[in-house]
């Protein structure tokens, strides 16, 4: 396919690439509900709106609504409310409708909506390396499944499922943050901080190396929300990662270990320079217990990208709202 400007609604909504393209993502929904069913996750609906929302979220800020005088935010992650939902079951999930209003370079990438949906998961007492196991397998699942249901969709996009092959042999790989930065900076890609989240450039840049999906973990404390676990043993590095996809498709899911301490959460919020007081009905649920857990949340429209084989992102949803650009 050729890469080309957002076209005109009825031109998107009539073209055969936008009736493959929402085919493909229906059949992912389909084979993500059926693995974490029947791996014993109950599916919950995530609320919109709240009084505060995620704030780890890359640059981009929340849109505000009044709700009945109180300054309320739209979800750009419910990733609180996960945690929340643990006190109902062990294992959790979320088709979460997100909402964010991402800084207007992003508009170039061809990987950022600002309208979108992600595949929220959350499980109590759970570790990062048994998120990251779970990430696997789920992704394994509704890629093979996805390819093997829906060739014909697949076809008319020009994705060839061979894409896939090798999916079920052994994990994929990991790598540190820092061999990452250290692998950009042997590259060429210089720009790459040591203390900060891997940039747009140089995820594409790992991305485009990788034959297959590859995990980064352990990034830097103070890159990432205040959320995410702390390692015991390892002063400074949390205990996270990111699912990336290969083929330059860039990343696909984002998950941690989770701080579930009330004083820790409370100490993390103050470093990031942010007022605890914003936070108090999470807090307040932290003080009298919310179960240790370990989560992610995949991106509905990238993973429908990438599975596609689409040349950006807004081509995975029906009604695309870009970053700067307002649309139906």
């Amino acid at each position: 396919m050729t890469r080309g400007p957002m076209p005109e609604l009825r031109d998107h909504l009539t073209s055969p690439v936008t009736r493959a393209a929402l085919t493909v993502q229906g059949q992912v929904l389909a084979c993500a509900r059926e693995f974490l069913t029947a791996a014993g996750f109950m599916e919950l609906q995530a609320p919109i709106i709240g009084p505060v929302t995620d704030p780890g979220g890359r640059g981009a800020k929340p849109a505000d609504v009044d709700l009945y005088g109180s300054r309320y935010k739209l979800m750009t992650s419910a990733i609180l409310y996960k945690q929340a939902s643990l006190l109902m079951f062990d294992k959790i999930f979320f088709i979460s409708p997100c909402v964010r209003l991402e800084p207007l370079e992003t508009a170039a990438t061809d990987r950022h909506l600002v309208e979108f949906h992600q595949i929220d998961v959350e499980m109590a007492g759970a570790s990062r390396d048994e998120a990251v196991e779970l990430a696997q397998n789920l992704l394994r699942h509704i890629v093979t499944r996805t390819a093997s249901l829906r060739p014909d969709a697949l076809e008319t996009l020009g994705r060839d499922p061979g894409a896939f092959a090798g999916y079920g042999e052994g994990d994929f790989d990991r790598m540190t943050h820092a061999d990452a930065v250290r692998t950009l900076h042997a590259i060429g890609h210089d720009s790459q901080q040591a203390d900060s989240e891997i940039d747009w450039p140089g995820e594409a840049k790992l991305s485009a190396k990788a034959a297959r999906p590859f995990f980064i973990v352990d990034y830097p404390k103070g890159s990432r929300g205040f959320y995410d676990r702390e390692s015991e043993t390892e002063p400074g590095v949390l205990r996270n990662f990111d699912l990336i996809a290969p083929e330059g498709y860039g990343e696909l899911a984002s998950g941690s270990e989770r701080e579930s301490g009330y004083r820790r959460v409370v100490a993390r919020i103050r470093e990031s320079g942010e007022n605890p007081a914003k936070y108090q009905w999470y807090l307040d649920l932290l003080r009298t217990g919310v179960p240790a857990s370990a989560g992610f949340g995949l991106g509905l429209e990238r993973l429908t990208r990438y599975v596609a084989g689409l040349d950006a992102v807004w081509q995975a949803s029906a009604y695309p709202k870009l970053p700067g650009t307002a649309t139906p």
